[in-house]
């Protein structure tokens, strides 16, 4: 190379489609403004009345008379007499504001000024730039990623005196492609089998093996668990509340679950925007739309004693707004909480018309569908039931059908009661004989057999049946059935009944006879409150589907009152007969009878049916042709109907509850809606304006739905409409920085005036309308993505571009990193054969150091260790606590999810190192991968034992050099172990294969652990 170190750094410096010999406003020219101006001179602090957004604002006259800048005249622009100023109280900008610009800055100032100050919009804001690249395949040639990749490469590098051969796409090798397919798609290794089948067939297909590869890995199930996590992050999901308190919260785990399931079915990008920030405002919303706004309640929740709940919903709200800036907007939107960013396009007014969105979103509790296993059971179930249903409503219509017979029977037997009681002298009444009361737990009977009277005493129910069994006495003609309900003392008011009004409720009246149910026409009462007659508590007055409300006598309590229950046919026994008398009393709580006394009317009665039919017949003196009239009356009186009837109730009552559980949500609230106020200083107690639901005006503007108010249904549509043009560029950032390490803007949390401009705007823009052209659809991008030369590259180092790109920003090869927490965990259980293949469920609770729980404030809260499967789930299903979470994935940088993430740092400490070789999880997988080993290879010799490690872990055979160098390792167990038996039963674990003694499974556990702390196997080449 002839150019130096120095001369390279403009690389970064000038974008490629800028000629050289002009000053390019993005990166020169508004970093410098970003840093040294915008302080005083942003859209709300204009010292001096100066506004430095926009060259509309900085070239218009100030108060003084002077114009800051004057494009292409450099005498006239006061903003660079100020800039030169040596006087401190005129120099800009101001010593105790910023650092003073420097020699090279100002030149830069002056010269863009002269060439006519040239200011483009923030290439953020700007709109989608379309290309004239067809949509690509796996077979259509170059590839549009690569096309667009080596365009970059040749600009940048074409500067250097490089040999052509430097541009050639080095292409990973089949192996390495398979474990960074398997690594990035569903984060874990793939199998020596599945790297086998698909070697063979790249070697005869190629970029068909690939694509089919990539399709099968896109399609498994582990896909929604790998690039969940990665939204998880975003949602800063967790199971406790955070905060001082930080109690568990119950069910979080079903968000989680959503957000798996979406993204294995590849729910569209805007649709899985518009369900998370507002499923509950959706048309005919199903229960997962609701659950999804469960990604709004992931904020903290403080719930301890004494605080402004005002302030913690406040504080619940901004955060809202934050985390759709950073996801959504990639903006530090919550630079605007307490006054107008400092740098970019974002007000404080217009802060709070953001917050307006969310501010009438109310959090609540919502019953939501249990797992679709228990679903699909009680769908089952549920079939069944109405099955049932439908049969017995068979039933009854055939019933009815065999009444119509009998029917002019019926009519003539009524017709000869009521004459006979028309006749029939004042009636007259006999005791019954009681013998046997039963009730509620806790209440008691006191019968008085002086004057038959039964008080009851006890415990006050809430609801219950009295039973009272006695005896008919011989030769006794029963017509009617006589209650009366008298007060007493005892009771609230006197009674008659135990409620603390006095009051009652009979809801049901039944009566049997030697165990057969008798039937009722009509009862008289001579009080009944209002809406509650008598008549409703005949069990004959049952009818599909409705019961009876009941007796009751409000407004003449502490009265004795009593009731007349006619039978629609008297029954006489010669000798003594046994009667069981039921009084059903379920309304409300307590409403019971206190003192009651039952006799029998013996004289004919015109109860025995009710007034209507009385009444019908006294009309018409010949028979009555309608049977449809009479089947009304008389199919209450039928003993086969009616016992239909009570199992219909019965079986209707029973209805399979639908398998739920409650989960936190978000709802609109639509009435008493909360006003929105901008907060002085973001204080939430320092009201000022009133503002309404709007967005930044930097972007397209926002449409509301006719009749809204502006709501979270509506900003999120805005986000998701296509013309906004941040959404749909940060959405494809975020998935290229999961498969390159690195996105294409470097600060994937801002896209503002302060943070990267894209290494590649071309591309990214292309791979935002293509994102947007599939439907928004993520497996569609990735597998675009995947599918380049620029993505299969090698990631081996090239020494040659350390100088010139040492952050591999021009993508000449891949980049190396090692995988996530959760990840590190899961490949290691992988290889030993223990990871769960179970997907979704409550969260669970792996082994853990001892005492880290202890370290939080909520002394109830206990780390009960998971067992069977469970204690081998993946790693993103264990229970996260926000204030003691799982030390194993701190330490490998996983979030805090006190606030969202849409990047996870990367570190290297010795601690980790320490945590994979020595923590219970990792010598628990070291010692389940030797049993794997010597388990299916027990006639291999000692080589090949070591060569199948290699296989499972790093889809390799070893070099000769390392397959000594764990022999000697293993050799040196071995002693170690011999000498050593309490060490080694200690390491070798309880279960051990067929024939293997401890020393050699706790010596053969320590050699396979070193494999699985290689970098080779951490690290996703």
């Amino acid at each position: 190379m002839k150019r130096s170190f120095l001369a390279s750094i403009s690389l970064f410096v000038l974008p490629a489609f800028a000629p050289a010999a002009e000053i390019d406003f993005e990166s020169e020219i508004r970093p410098i403004l970003a840093e040294k101006c915008l302080l005083c001179h942003g859209p709300d602090d204009k010292k001096g009345g100066l506004r430095l957004t926009g060259i509309e604002f900085a070239s218009q006259e100030l108060k003084s008379g002077e114009t800051a800048i004057v494009p292409g005249d450099v005498e006239t622009s006061h903003l660079l007499d100020r800039i030169h100023a040596t006087d401190p109280d005129d120099v800009m900008p101001p010593p105790d504001k910023a650092e003073p610009l420097t020699d090279v800055e100002k030149a830069k100032l002056k010269r863009w000024i002269a060439e006519g100050a040239n200011w483009p919009k923030h290439w953020a804001y700007d709109e989608l730039r379309t290309s004239n690249f067809e949509r690509p395949t796996s077979n259509a040639g170059n590839h549009p990623i690569d096309e667009l990749v080596q365009k970059r490469l040749r600009e940048e590098l074409s500067k250097f005196d490089f040999q052509s051969s430097m541009f050639d796409v080095r292409l990973a090798d089949p192996v390495t492609l398979a474990r960074r397919l398997h690594y990035d798609l569903i984060g874990l290794p793939p199998t020596p089998e599945r790297v086998d089948a698909f070697v063979a067939e790249h070697d005869k297909s190629g970029d068909a093996a690939i694509e089919t590869l990539v399709d099968e890995l896109l399609a498994s199930p582990r896909f929604g668990e790998r690039w969940g996590r990665h939204w998880l992050d975003i949602a800063r999901y967790a199971d406790s509340d955070g905060y001082e308190k930080d109690n568990g919260r119950p069910n979080a785990w079903r968000y989680r679950d959503w957000v798996i399931d979406a993204i294995n079915a590849d729910m569209p990008y805007d649709q899985f925007t518009l369900e998370q920030f507002a499923g509950d405002l959706l048309e005919k919303r199903t229960e997962p739309q609701l659950l999804a706004t469960a990604f709004n309640r992931q904020t903290l929740t403080n719930t301890e004693g004494g605080t402004d709940k005002e302030q913690w919903r406040v504080a619940a709200v901004m955060d809202r707004v934050e985390t759709m800036g950073a996801a959504w907007l990639g903006l530090t939107v919550g630079c605007a909480r307490c006054h107008t960013h400092k740098y970019d396009e974002l007000t404080h007014t217009e802060y709070y018309q953001l917050f307006a969105y969310f501010n009438n979103g109310d959090e609540t509790t919502s019953r939501i569908a249990h797992t679709p296993e228990a679903l699909a059971k009680w769908e089952a179930t549920r079939k069944k039931h109405a099955g049932e249903i439908a049969e017995l409503k068979k039933k009854i219509v055939a019933a009815d059908e065999k009444l119509k017979p009998r029917l002019p029977e019926l009519e003539k037997r009524t017709r000869e009661l009521l004459a006979e009681a028309k006749d029939s002298p004042e009636p007259k009444f006999a005791p019954l004989v009681l013998k046997e009361f039963s009730g509620p737990k806790g209440v008691k009977f006191n019968h008085n057999k002086s004057d038959n009277t039964v008080l009851i005493s006890g415990e006050d129910a809430k609801q219950g049946t009295y039973t009272v069994i006695g005896e008919i006495p011989a030769n006794t003609r029963v017509t009617a059935i006589k209650l009366e309900v008298l007060p007493d003392k005892s009771f609230p008011k006197n009674g008659p009944g135990r409620s603390s009004g006095g009051n009652f409720v009979l809801n049901h009246f039944k009566i049997s006879i030697t165990g057969k149910p008798q039937f009722f026409g009509d009862a008289e009462a001579d009080f009944s409150q209002k809406e509650w007659h008598v008549s409703e508590a005949l069990d004959g007055n049952i009818t599909l589907g409705k019961e009876g409300s009941g007796w009751a006598v409000s407004g003449a309590i502490g009265k004795p009152h009593h009731a007349i229950f006619g039978l629609v046919e008297p029954v006489e026994f010669d000798k003594p007969t046994k009667f069981s008398i039921q009084m059903i009393q379920h309304y409300g709580e307590n409403h019971m009878i206190g003192k009651f006394r039952l006799s029998v009317q013996t004289t004919p009665t015109h109860l025995a049916a009710p007034k209507e039919l009385r009444d019908l017949l006294s009309k018409q003196q010949g028979p009555i042709n309608d049977p449809t009239l009479l089947t009304r009356f008389y199919q209450n009186w039928d003993s086969e109907r009616t016992g239909l009837v009570r199992q219909l109730n019965s079986v209707e009552s029973k209805i399979p509850e639908k398998p739920a559980m409650n989960v936190r949500v978000l709802t609109e609230r639509t009435n008493s809606r909360r006003s929105t106020h901008i907060f002085e200083r973001g204080e939430f107690k320092r009201v000022l304006d009133e503002v309404k639901p709007g967005t930044p005006s930097v972007f397209p503007p926002v449409k509301h739905r006719d009749g809204s108010p502006g709501d979270r249904l509506d900003l999120a549509r805005w986000l998701v409409s296509g013309e906004n043009p941040l959404p749909p560029r940060v959405a494809v950032n975020h998935v290229w920085k999961h498969l390159f390490g690195a996105g294409l803007v470097g600060t994937v949390n801002d896209f503002g005036v302060r943070g990267d401009r894209p290494t590649h705007p071309e591309l990214l823009d292309w791979l935002a309308v293509e994102f947007i052209k599939n439907g928004w659809s993520r497996k569609k991008l990735i597998k675009t993505i995947v599918m380049s030369e620029t993505y299969r590259q090698i990631s081996d180092h090239r020494p040659e571009l350390v100088e010139i790109d040492p952050k591999n920003r021009l993508l000449a090869r891949q980049n190396r990193f090692r995988v996530e927490a959760e990840i590190v965990r899961d490949i290691s259980l992988e290889a030993a054969g223990l990871l769960s293949d179970k997907i979704g469920g409550p969260s669970v609770f792996p082994p853990i150091p001892p005492g880290v729980t202890d370290q939080n404030y909520n002394s109830a809260f206990k780390w009960t260790l998971s067992k069977g499967e469970d204690r081998y789930r993946r790693g993103m299903y264990t229970y996260f606590k926000r204030t003691a979470p799982h030390p194993n994935l701190m330490t490998f940088d996983c979030p805090d999810s006190n606030v969202t993430c849409v990047e996870r740092t990367r570190s290297n400490t010795p601690l980790a190192a320490l945590i994979t070789l020595n923590n219970e999880t990792f010598t628990e997988a070291a010692r389940a991968l030797a049993n794997r080993v010597l388990t299916e290879k027990p006639e291999a010799d000692e080589a090949a034992k070591i060569d199948h490690v290699f296989r499972i872990c790093l889809s390799r055979v070893p070099e000769d050099v390392e397959r000594e160098r764990l022999a000697s390792l293993l050799a040196e167990a071995r002693s170690f172990y011999r000498e050593n038996a309490e060490d080694a039963k200690k390491f070798a674990g309880e279960e051990l294969p067929e024939g293997i003694s401890v020393e050699e499974a706790a010596s053969w556990a320590a050699t396979v652990r070193v494999v699985l702390n290689l970098e080779e196997f951490l690290v996703r080449s």
